[in-house]
């Protein structure tokens, strides 16, 4: 079995998926939140488009400190900037993938605030988390989506909204 080969594949498969949902933005609810300890829209949508570059970050680096590279939000102005960020992160990540072997995976990856430890995991863990994070955060932003009567794309087959019974 070619792990590689896999993690590129599901890469590519959940980004499929993703830019569905980063499509129905509305950009004029950016600061939408459903809760007051939700993450506003923009902020969500940003933070998933974003997470597609994770995989590169855990195959190029040993660790992210948040102490010396603060989290920064990239700003977009639409949709397309919005996916377009999505798609350069996944086609990075898929590249940094194809230019390491298997064992390369086992290979220890912090995230820290300084001293403090986040999580300690391997590079192959760090990828897995940034694929688990973007299917979480996308199925928030569903929910963002559903409360302001978005209809919402299927993501492992038909949703309600596109369901013909």
């Amino acid at each position: 079995m070619d792990i590689i080969k896999l993690l590129q594949h599901e890469l590519t498969q959940e980004a499929a998926t993703t830019r569905k949902f980063l499509a129905l933005v509305p950009f004029e609810k950016a600061d939408y939140a459903p809760h007051e300890k939700s993450m506003k829209m923009m902020d969500l949508a940003t933070h998933i488009a974003d997470l597609m570059n994770w995989p590169k970050l855990g195959v190029s680096t040993n660790e992210l400190d948040f102490a010396t590279a603060p989290y920064n939000p990239v700003k977009v102005e639409n949709n397309d900037e919005l996916i377009a960020v999505l798609d350069k992160g996944l086609n990075e990540s898929l590249e940094s993938l194809a230019e390491i072997e298997e064992a390369f995976l086992e290979q220890p990856w912090i995230l820290r605030t300084g001293d403090h430890i986040h999580a300690e995991m391997t590079k192959y863990g760090i990828i897995r988390v940034a694929l688990s994070q973007t299917i979480h955060h996308r199925a928030q932003l569903g929910v963002y989506l559903r409360l302001l009567n978005i209809p919402i794309p299927g993501s492992y087959g038909p949703s309600a909204d596109e369901q013909n019974f």
